[in-house]
């Protein structure tokens, strides 16, 4: 058996998350049924993460194992000529057969793009949030810098319908990175960069950076909403037309 590592880019607006649904378009359903024309065997890659309904990425990794003798160029420029232009394969590679998307994965980084000015051009709106009202963009740095570091996150976790809640799991996670940044004169960009991530929770942190922008809640108000682990505590979710996954390092 050969185990392949490809990396993947892709339009998230029009699927339902990565995860294999009956009756609905997912990225990773899409994948294996490409993978079934090209190599006749059934496979399921296993992505680096499950990333939701409408949520883009950049540089997604995903693994699975298969028998045919095809090349791993040949396989992936074949992938691409059966995918729909809103995935693509952009490298596969042969890795060790221990080798495995997510377990493998040792960081992956985030960003998230919101559109300020009053108009949001129509071939951008797929892309961004588009929020034109005013915002205290040096409160929500401040905000952001205080999720720094490692913390229980439960006040930013949706509950999760693909997870066993009969098995405990620790919803403790390391944050490196976490920064807005304006790139004038039209975007605000938070980028965020961990050793993992829980169900919606950088679309959580937005909608709770949100609420410090508009004055409804104060940057050191995040540190007491990190210790409530209360999901009710923190802010809305986030459209998921501003999200993307940037990449994964092994």
């Amino acid at each position: 058996m050969r185990n392949l590592k490809i990396t993947l880019s892709y339009d998230g607006t029009d699927y339902s998350g990565w995860q294999v649904q009956p009756d609905a378009a997912t990225i990773q359903g899409t994948l294996a049924s490409v993978i079934g024309r090209v190599t006749g065997e059934k496979v399921l890659p296993q992505g680096s993460g499950r990333t939701d309904a409408g949520v883009h990425a950049l540089a997604q990794v995903a693994t699975f194992t298969f028998e045919s003798s095809i090349p791993a160029s040949n396989l992936a420029k074949a992938m691409n000529d059966l995918l729909p232009g809103s995935i693509r394969v952009l490298e596969a590679a042969e890795m060790p057969v221990d080798f495995h998307a997510r377990k493998s994965a040792r960081a992956k980084t985030y960003r998230y793009r919101m559109f300020r000015l009053p108009l949001c051009p129509p071939f951008l709106a797929r892309y961004v949030w588009h929020y034109p009202y005013p915002l205290d963009e040096k409160a929500m740095q401040e905000a952001a810098e205080l999720i720094i570091g490692e913390h229980d996150f439960t006040s930013f976790a949706a509950v999760d319908p693909e997870r066993d809640e009969e098995v405990p799991r620790s919803n403790v996670r390391l944050v490196w990175d976490s920064v807005w940044e304006r790139q004038a004169p039209d975007e605000l960009i938070y980028t965020i960069r961990g050793n993992g991530f829980l169900h919606h929770m950088v679309r959580n942190l937005i909608g709770t950076f949100i609420l410090v922008g508009k004055g409804t809640l104060k940057p050191c108000d995040i540190s007491n909403i990190v210790h409530a682990r209360d999901r009710s505590q923190a802010g809305a979710t986030a459209p998921a037309a501003g999200l993307y996954l940037v990449n994964v390092e092994y």
